[in-house]
Parts: structure tokens; sequence; C-alpha cells
């Protein structure tokens, strides 16, 4: 294999998920691309990827685990491996997915390299909840020559778990916005947008809300996304005669998630655990305030009352906090700004990564010749 070759690169996970849509769209152009979806396919990936080099499992993988179905893909998603021989096999969610790969990989003694990429709970969540897991995890890590974290908190964590190499990059923005002029931002506007399930507690971002608007009359709540807490939320909401102030506005597509972060001044995402969410950084290049969990990840973007606010679980809408970082919102918005040009765009990362990739391809036909 000559430096011009292509590397041959097999992306394997759910493939109707937007931030596996987001990996294809920056390999598509830099590598010979081959997808593998448990599901079916994103719009996206069927635009940038013949459809020759693409398998559909038609599964329903579930994050919490059992998914049966899925193991039972795995010859024919061996026997498909086999056929591609790639030079890398990407899996991503490795509780599932990555699962999946290590076992082809052992078993069909396929020539690819496993380069493992973690998106969060796979790592920070299933494993803490069943022995089973967490021998798969280690066993997919062991088995890794390369593994990806989108926080250094996520990675220490990979390297506990065997982990020989992790490279740490957020799944950040294909572009940055226009900066958002501050004449154009709702001081008391508040967006949340992540989903409305256990892990991420929207009941406390609505209390958090709650205790704002005991205080600011002007305060306003909109909540995007959905997820199966929805229902039993907007009846709180109701009961708490807070209704006129929170909107749900259910899943929005791209430009309507950028006009809500175009307006609001603040961005609140309170999960129980996180890495670095692609929602936190999209909201900081946006020029929103964060008000975040106090987790590892969260405080690799956030120092708390300099750039945003970090809360403990009962961490309130203390007036003099929010007042202070109101009051110097711009230079909030310039700060953040500048770390997610300098950390939180895709391209330059993808990039890197491919380079490391391509060395490691070509060292090792180096040493078979």
């Amino acid at each position: 294999m000559s430096l011009a070759t292509p590397l041959r690169y097999a992306l394997v996970g759910d493939g109707q998920s937007p931030h596996l849509a987001k990996w294809a769209r920056a390999l598509a152009p830099r590598v010979e691309l081959w997808v593998a979806s448990s599901t079916g396919l994103h719009a996206d990936i069927r635009a940038c990827v013949p459809a020759q080099r693409c398998l559909e499992l038609g599964t329903l993988p579930r994050v919490a685990g059992g998914n049966v179905g899925l193991l039972r893909q795995l010859p024919r998603l061996a026997r498909w491996l086999a056929a591609v021989d790639a030079d890398w096999i990407n899996p991503h969610y490795l509780s599932s997915h990555g699962t999946l790969v290590w076992a082809a990989k052992r078993v069909w003694r396929l020539r690819g390299r496993i380069l493992a990429s973690a998106w969060g709970s796979d790592v920070l969540v299933t494993p803490q909840q069943q022995a089973l897991h967490r021998w798969a995890l280690r066993r997919v890590l062991a088995g890794a020559s390369l593994a990806t974290s989108d926080s250094e908190h996520m990675a220490k964590q990979m390297r506990r778990f065997g982990s020989r190499e992790v490279m740490v990059f957020p799944f950040g923005l294909e572009a940055m916005p226009p900066a958002t002029p501050s004449a154009s931002k709702q001081p008391w506007l508040v967006y949340a947008n992540r989903g409305l399930e256990p892990i991420y507690r929207p009941e406390r971002v609505l209390q958090w809300f709650q205790s704002l608007a005991a205080w600011q009359p002007q305060a306003r709540l909109v909540i995007a996304n959905d997820g199966s807490l929805r229902t039993g939320l907007q009846a709180w909401v109701h009961e708490q005669d807070l209704s006129d102030r929170v909107s749900f506005v259910g899943r929005l597509g791209p430009d309507a998630q950028n006009e809500w972060y175009h307006q609001a001044q603040w961005f609140v995402s309170l999960p129980a655990s996180d890495s670095v969410a692609v929602s936190v950084i999209e909201a900081m290049a946006h020029g929103c305030i964060p008000v975040l969990s106090d987790l590892p990840a969260n405080r690799e973007l956030v120092t708390h009352a300099v750039n945003g606010q970090v809360l403990s679980d009962a961490g309130q809408a203390q007036a003099p906090e929010l007042q202070a970082l109101l009051a110097k919102a711009s230079e909030v918005a310039r700060r953040n700004r500048d770390w997610v040009a300098q950390h939180g765009v895709f391209a330059p990362c993808v990039e890197r990564l491919l380079a490391r990739l391509q060395a490691g391809t070509t060292q090792a036909v180096e040493v078979m010749a």
C-alpha cells in the first residue's frame, strides 16, 4: 500500500443516528468508506456512500443492553466485513456494536484493525450496571489498536478498561456558526434540548427553571427533543402553573435548533452522566451561557462563574450568580466560541485521526513485506 492509496474504512453503528451520519460525511471524501448499520441508514449516509458499500441489519438495538437480535446478526456482519477486508473497522457505541466487531474479528480472523469509538454511556454508565458489560468492554478495548473518546474523563476510564491508545476529540461542529450579536439574545430565555429520558434528568432542568422563574418574571424556557418522560413533565409544568412560561417544541431540525440557540441567552443541560455533549458545544458556539451538571467532562468545558455554571444536584438559580454572568455575556460568548473554534470543529479532528490511521496501516504493511 502506498501513501496515496486511500484507507479502506468500515464504519459500524446505528446508521440512523445523526452522529454516525456526521462521521460518514466527514470520512466519505477522505477514505474508501463502507457502512454497516444495525438499523437503517440516515439520508446523509445514503447520499455520500454508494449503496453497494452499505449493509443494513434492520435490528432495533437498545442502549440498556439485552440486544439478542443484534447478536444474531453476527455471522451476517462478519461475512460482510470479511468481504470488505477493511484496513480499519470502526464500531461506534462499544457495548453493542463494539462487542459485535470484536467477536467478528476474533472468530472470523479479520485482517482489519479495530478503531473503537466510545459515545458516553457505553463507558460511563453501562459497564457499571452489569459484570457482563464490563467484561465485554474490556475485551473490546483490549482488542482495539486505537480508541477515540470525546473527553479526557472518559479516556481515563477507557484506559482503566484496557485501551492501549486513546485519541480525544469531541463530536464537534462541522462549521463554526456566525457570531450571534448580543442584541439578538433574549436575556432570560433558556433553551434545553437533551433527550426527555431519565439519564438526562429533564425534571432537574424544570426544577432549576422554577427557581429562576420565582425571582425573574421575564424568564422563559424552551424544551426541545422528546422522550418517554415528556407526558409526565408536561403534567408537572401544568401543576406548577408554569404552562405560560415553558414550551415543549419536540424534535427540531438543524435550522430550528440554530434559531433557538441564536435567541437564547442560557443553555441548560443537567444529565446524571455525560461526556462532552455536541449540544453543549453547539450552544457555546452560538454564544449561549451554559448551565451544566457537575460532571468531570463538563468541567473540561466550563469553569464555574467564569464562562458558565457547574451546578450540584441541589443547585438552584441564584440571582447574584446569574446576573453576574449576564453582565459579562459578551465576554463569555467570545471565550466559549474561541474554545470551540480551537477544539470543537470536527474536520481537523478527523484529519488528525486519519493521519494516525494511515501511519499505523503503513507500518503494518512494511512489517508484512
